[in-house]
């Protein structure tokens, strides 16, 4: 068995991406997002997705008559993003320190990728990025995990198949109980008839409670959460680990 380790697999390994997000519903998030701008944004279009990776998310929202744009900080994930959207513009940025050209009705931020944010001051500047890019009345829609919550032994994983290989990929969240730094655990096994290579990353984010995070939003938006089910508009019922959260500009 050969065996591999990386501490970069967003980078190393996006061409692979699609196949470790193969059982998330793109379609029904996109469209829960969508049916909450209706509900509380301005009824414009312009839309930009924060870390949008190879960009499934603004694909959808594009189809759906939108100006979509996308930001992430890996180039790779960006290739693939415009061979998928080649209408769209794609930016290589931070997105705790991004600006735009013009203002936008929309942000998204799809994956919990908002927890990317390292740490509060990191956190805060996304907000604040967030806030100066949007219309009056636009929105920033983000989905989001409390850390107090977060069950260290939690696991998510799917296997699929691609290019005479079988790619296992599993991830989980772990935080230490106390401070503002939580770890996103990463792995893939990409397994032949011959090998078994395996990967293995953790990737630093902020760990924030639900009350730290109403709080930083607070002075900019006015903020809705909602239970995290991308089929039912349910208002979170402040006992759950995981919430969409719906901020209207202030």
């Amino acid at each position: 068995m050969a065996t591999t380790t990386s501490t970069a697999l967003y980078t190393d390994l996006s061409s692979y991406y699609d196949l470790m997000c193969a059982d998330i519903n793109y379609q029904a998030q996109a469209e829960c997002i969508r049916r909450l701008h209706q509900l509380f944004g301005n009824k414009g279009t312009r839309h930009l997705d924060l870390a949008c990776g190879t960009g499934p998310h603004v694909r959808h929202f594009i189809d759906k008559g939108f100006q979509s744009s996308g930001l992430d900080i890996n180039q790779p994930m960006l290739d693939l993003a415009k061979l998928r959207c080649p209408e769209a513009e794609f930016v290589l940025q931070n997105m705790c320190e991004f600006k735009v050209d013009q203002p936008l009705d929309l942000i998204t931020c799809f994956l919990y990728s908002i927890h990317y944010s390292d740490g509060f001051a990191n956190l805060t500047r996304c907000i604040e990025s967030a806030h100066a890019a949007l219309k009056d009345d636009g929105i920033f829609c983000f989905n989001a995990v409390e850390k107090n919550l977060i069950n260290n032994d939690s696991f998510v994983r799917h296997s699929v198949d691609h290019d005479n290989s079988r790619f296992t990929f599993s991830s989980g969240w772990f935080y230490q109980g106390e401070g503002e730094k939580q770890a996103l655990k990463l792995s893939i096994e990409k397994a032949d008839t011959l090998n078994t290579e395996i990967w293995h990353d953790e990737h630093p984010m902020v760990a924030v409670s639900f009350i730290e995070l109403q709080a930083l939003l607070e002075p900019y938006f006015e903020v809705h959460m909602f239970e995290h089910d991308y089929e039912k508009l349910i208002p979170w019922n402040g006992e759950s680990g995981n919430a969409i959260v719906v901020c209207v500009k202030k």
